[in-house]
């Protein structure tokens, strides 16, 4: 009887702990240079409100979310469809256009021939430590500052996934998602994807933690080799990329852990 009640007592006294510890942690305020960005980024105009992009009240607390958070549905204007809709800061919605425009699409039409008109994404916005942690540094989801994606789906509906086809896909999916997961570790901070750890096997994590931008290089796990650029015959890029956005929702696997 005493044992049990010993082992209670410090199973209580470990749960109080880590609550302890989770609690200091959302205590702690953002950092300043997260609500200066969001205000430079609107002002800049480089995101503008849309039926694809709408803006939302303050969402958070005291250390997690946004001052101005975005419903984020499509990217493009619409052209490529964002499901489920993404909540996510401006900054980050600029730098997904950027990375859609000069990367996805151009890899898309090197191997396929068609463009990208949907992207499946699996976590954006949520209050949490990394890969799910309650102890250690919070989530750039924490802050609308991240976004997970797991898949794409061309013009014609063939859909490439992270999980399926970054190592078993067929050369042209491996090549599409190689060259897709390059162009992002030039645009965002952080970039993880399968091969990086356990929790990113099934998609790419892309963040703007600024401490991982530094001297012009950006934290990247698997770092690309060689094969992001081998290029299968490139098709003629369009001058308008505009592909007819997805009626049916995208289904992509979400089983694995996520995120960082």
């Amino acid at each position: 009887m005493g044992v049990r009640v010993a082992y209670l007592a410090v199973s209580m006294a470990v749960a109080l702990l880590v609550a302890g510890c989770a609690a200091n942690r959302l205590a702690e305020p953002r950092a300043q240079w997260r609500a200066e960005a969001e205000a430079a980024c609107i002002a800049s105009g480089e995101v503008r409100a849309s039926p694809y992009v709408q803006s939302g009240a303050r969402v958070g607390g005291i250390a997690c979310g946004m001052e101005q958070p975005l419903k984020v549905s499509g990217l493009l204007s619409g052209r490529v469809a964002v499901t489920p809709i993404a909540t996510i800061n401006c900054p980050l919605t600029a730098a997904l256009d950027r990375w859609v425009r000069t990367s996805v699409q151009a890899a898309a039409y090197r191997n396929f021939g068609e463009p990208v008109v949907g992207i499946r994404q699996i976590a954006s916005y949520g209050c949490r430590g990394r890969n799910g942690s309650h102890r250690g540094p919070l989530s750039e989801h924490s802050f609308g500052n991240a976004l997970d994606v797991a898949g794409f789906r061309l013009a014609s509906g063939r859909d490439v996934t992270v999980l399926q086809g970054w190592s078993r896909g067929d050369p042209r999916e491996r090549a599409f998602l190689q060259q897709a997961f390059a162009g992002a570790c030039a645009e965002f901070y952080t970039v993880l994807g399968p091969g990086s750890d356990v929790y990113h096997a099934n998609h790419f994590h892309l963040d703007l933690l600024r401490t991982n931008a530094r001297g012009g290089r950006h934290y990247c796990r698997p770092q690309p080799g060689p094969g992001a650029y081998a290029q299968a015959p490139m098709s003629p890029l369009p001058t308008d990329n505009v592909g007819a956005v997805p009626k049916a929702p995208l289904a992509f696997s979400e089983h694995g852990r996520e995120n960082f």
